[in-house]
């Protein structure tokens, strides 16, 4: 089964949050998608990335650009695997497709978001119904991530 994890965004924005869980999924040697709600979503995480930080860069491409399978990072709005990634982060309550074929599948909800937070309910609720593994971890005041469930 996949390991699902949850993880409830209260302090800070999905631009703050996402880098950092990019990075560790790289150094673990994992390829990675992320499936946004919306195209527009996935192209203003597309030009974030490259500037989240002025001292380095996320290596990224979307779904629409030159080679997605060489991807390490691929940013989509739909429901494809095209660099064959092991984790697939969903944000903004996109919904996700058959997750059986990821080692980890990590949801982002923005706490502040009500509509964010119910669909994140109602993913919680039919996956565990099918057996998955899950962890719920939400934001202490100072940005960490405390695990809840």
């Amino acid at each position: 089964m996949t390991e699902v994890l949850f993880y409830h965004l209260t302090e800070s924005r999905l631009e703050d949050a996402l880098p950092p869980l990019l990075e560790k999924s790289l150094e673990r040697g994992w390829r990675v998608v992320v499936q946004t709600g919306s195209e527009e979503r996935r192209d203003a995480l597309d030009q974030h990335l490259w500037t989240f930080r002025d001292e380095s860069f996320l290596p990224h491409g979307t779904d629409v650009s030159v080679q997605p399978d060489k991807q390490p990072v691929l940013i989509c709005a739909t429901h494809g695997n095209a660099n064959s990634a092991q984790v697939r982060f969903l944000v903004d309550g996109a919904e996700p497709s058959e997750l059986q074929d990821y080692e980890r599948a990590v949801f982002m909800f923005d706490g502040h978001d009500q509509r964010q937070v119910e669909t994140a309910r109602a993913h919680w609720k039919t996956l565990k119904g099918e057996g998955h593994g899950l962890t719920y971890w939400q934001q202490t005041q100072d940005r960490r991530w405390e695990k809840k469930a």
